[in-house]
């Protein structure tokens, strides 16, 4: 199987999915480090697939999402966005609708606690 394949797969059988450096219980960079970080806090279940364990893939998700960097959030097959854009979405609340919109659980009082520390 391609890269292309194995990502298609990742994403498509996943509710969610990280690709990070490193992995969800230990970042390897600060960006991936912010996003499971939240991920972590607000107990979402996801996927991770630490992009430093193999080139093809770390090459292959930038070509996937068209999307030049990492981290990526994937959402039930979607591309959601990386660092900046997860981090503006957890502090609007944008993404407490995405998930709930999506069926994805979470804790809504731990995201809460996320905007009123960064208020």
């Amino acid at each position: 199987m391609s890269a292309q394949d194995i990502i298609k797969q990742t994403v498509e059988s996943n509710d969610v999915v990280l690709y990070m450096k490193g992995t969800k219980t230990m970042p390897q960079c600060g960006f991936s480090s912010r996003v499971a970080g939240v991920l972590n806090f607000i107990g979402v279940e996801y996927a991770d697939v630490n992009v430093l364990a193999d080139d093809a893939i770390r090459q292959g998700i930038k070509d996937y999402s068209d999307w030049p960097t990492i981290p990526q959030l994937y959402v039930k097959g979607e591309f959601v966005g990386g660092c900046d854009i997860i981090t503006e979405m957890t502090l609007s609340g944008e993404l407490d609708e995405l998930f709930a919109a999506k069926g994805v659980a979470y804790d809504k009082d731990a995201a809460e606690k996320i905007r009123e520390a960064n208020a």
